[in-house]
């Protein structure tokens, strides 16, 4: 299925993105979806600014960029890389063609919509739903016990933060509590787990290179064909899978999440619907690498930032 989209320039060199957002249709997307001057005039200068810095951004279909971005605005979501809200992520597509041979599309790079963990955080806060929110590495020899069956789990955390940081990770713990204490889901996996699910159902992730990184068996000129963010942050991506899991599937999703969720790496179109691409296995192949950290963890759910501990206990915190 072919990724298109009503903005997308028709000159086969398509401008820079700060001449492209100027033109007139693109001013007039932004005015009629925004519905407010000066939140538009923000959101131009916001994301030309965010676009600036990444060049592999700059290298996509401007019409693409513009559509997540859009999208990450009606969610009241920053397009700033540090504050981890969400992102957008270069997508070579490959040229399609017609039975005849025709171009239907030619080759180009786009900007799939990524919601960040942090942006889900935000999103899940600001339902009004949720007391506690906790998502957490859980490190060799915390864990005391785990039942399944009764959810209920035991650990003893490493107080020393550096000795913690720099023990190996054996699982992931997720829990969430909703206002008043009527529901409360927990869940654990152990990394063996998760490193399944990561080989299963990301394209960019592939378990038997995973391990052979892990052993320093991968040469350093050959590590830029391992961009994806399950090798540089294993534990990042797996808390966002984490926090993915148990929010989609045992609780309260608002609009807004739902809508978040749905167009989690997909290409957004100019009315903001998502459209997905099809599994070329080339998403941000090469181009994260040359990102300076801009782009988030890719695959199925995604942050390259150093881990910190995500517990929210009902108060929205500022995101450094």
């Amino acid at each position: 299925m072919a990724v298109t989209n009503s903005l997308q320039p028709q000159s086969k060199k398509s401008p820079p993105f700060s001449v492209a957002i100027r033109q007139e249709k693109w001013q007039d997307l932004i005015h009629n979806t925004l519905g407010d001057k000066d939140r538009a005039g923000r959101f131009i200068a916001s994301i030309t600014s965010a676009v600036a810095v990444s060049p592999t951004i700059q290298a996509c279909d401007a019409g693409t960029v513009l559509s997540a971005a859009l999208l990450g605005e009606v969610l009241n979501l920053s397009p700033s890389p540090q504050l981890g809200h969400f992102y957008m992520v270069p997508y070579k597509q490959k040229e399609k063609r017609d039975r005849d041979g025709n171009v239907i599309t030619p080759e180009r790079t786009v900007a799939q919509f990524q919601i960040g963990y942090k942006g889900m955080l935000q999103l899940a806060i600001r339902s009004g739903y949720y007391r506690k929110i906790v998502v957490l590495p859980i490190k060799e020899g915390e864990l005391l016990h785990w039942n399944p069956m009764e959810e209920d789990i035991a650990v003893s955390l490493i107080e020393d933060e550096e000795k913690r940081e720099n023990t190996p990770t054996v699982g992931y713990y997720a829990m969430f509590e909703y206002v008043g204490g009527s529901f409360r889901k927990i869940m654990y996996w152990s990394k063996a787990k998760m490193e399944q699910h990561a080989d299963r159902y990301s394209q960019a992730f592939s378990l038997s290179a995973y391990h052979k990184i892990l052993n320093n068996e991968i040469p350093e000129r050959d590590m830029w064909k391992y961009s994806s963010f399950w090798y540089k942050d294993f534990d990042a991506m797996a808390c966002k899978t984490m926090l993915r899991q148990l929010i989609s599937k045992w609780g309260i999703m608002s609009i807004e999440l739902q809508k978040a969720f749905n167009a989690d790496e997909a290409v957004i179109k100019d009315n903001l619907t998502p459209e997905y691409l099809e599994p070329d296995g080339n998403a941000a192949e090469g181009l994260a690498s040359q990102n300076n950290g801009t782009l988030p963890p890719d695959g199925e759910h995604d942050n390259s930032e150093e881990l910190p501990d995500w517990i929210f206990d009902g108060e929205e915190r500022p995101v450094a």
